[in-house]
């Protein structure tokens, strides 16, 4: 008989093979920049990544960078996931609306954030407006595929079960239809951070003089390819964070769902 593992044993299992990849990549990056088959200046290696790194820290460009891609992320995926989650709600459980929005929700979902960069600064300028704007349409389109698809599955015997037991529309929502299609929303979520991250990028290229994206932008021009290593690091970091809490919330309230 298998005894059943501990919280911290499982959480052990499940960090052990993540590290063992990073260290794998690690010693890869390390080798292929002393190998000398790309120019030392275009190519640092891990130390040199941290020590940029540390560089922007002590200097506080990374901490008012990273404040203001937070920010603006933060707002637009708040704002997408939001209209995206409650549409797709609406879309998956209404057949007529689906047949009306879905047409339109797929023509819109192949024109790439970055591609609307243009657009938004004519429209509203180079504020925050526009950054925020473009962020929440990538996520709002990514979120909703996922929970149009999850509520759509739902078995319509769940509820006309409830319906024949006299639960009014909001009951069937909170104890029907949330639950059942809560991982299909918990996976939206997690695909909509990355997809915030990749419009944070687009929209902050379109004119910006603050955030991750800007800097990585500013130091590409000066061929500081240190600093740009340190920027995709810490881009990437965030996403990690952020699938990790995510995640984590799935675990939480959709403790009973294998995936």
């Amino acid at each position: 008989m298998h005894a059943i593992p501990s919280p911290a044993g499982r959480a052990v299992r499940r960090v052990v093979p993540a590290l063992g990849a990073a260290g794998v990549v690690l010693a890869l990056w390390f080798l292929l920049a002393r190998s000398g088959a790309v120019a030392p200046g275009l190519l640092p290696g891990p130390a040199e990544t941290v020590a940029a790194l540390v560089a922007g820290a002590r200097d506080g460009t990374l901490a008012a960078d990273l404040a203001a891609s937070l920010a603006r992320a933060g707002q637009g995926f708040a704002l997408g996931a939001v209209a995206g989650g409650a549409l797709g709600f609406a879309t998956g459980y209404l057949p007529r609306l689906s047949a009306a929005v879905t047409p339109l929700v797929s023509f819109l979902r192949p024109i790439p954030a970055i591609a609307l960069v243009p657009l938004a600064t004519a429209w509203f300028g180079i504020g925050e407006s526009a950054k925020r704007l473009l962020i929440a349409y990538a996520v709002l389109l990514a979120v909703w595929l996922y929970v149009h698809d999850g509520v759509s599955r739902v078995p319509d015997s769940y509820l006309r079960a409830a319906r024949s037991l006299g639960a009014p529309l909001h009951r069937r929502f909170t104890e029907v239809l949330l639950p059942a299609a809560a991982p299909a929303l918990l996976a939206a979520l997690r695909y909509g951070a990355s997809v915030a991250l990749l419009a944070l990028v687009a929209a902050e290229l379109g004119g910006a003089d603050s955030g991750l994206a800007y800097r990585l932008q500013v130091d590409g021009q000066f061929l500081r390819v240190d600093r740009m290593f340190a920027g995709l690091l810490v881009l990437g970091l965030l996403g990690v964070a952020a699938d990790l809490l995510l995640a984590a919330a799935g675990r939480r309230f959709a403790h009973w769902s294998a995936s």
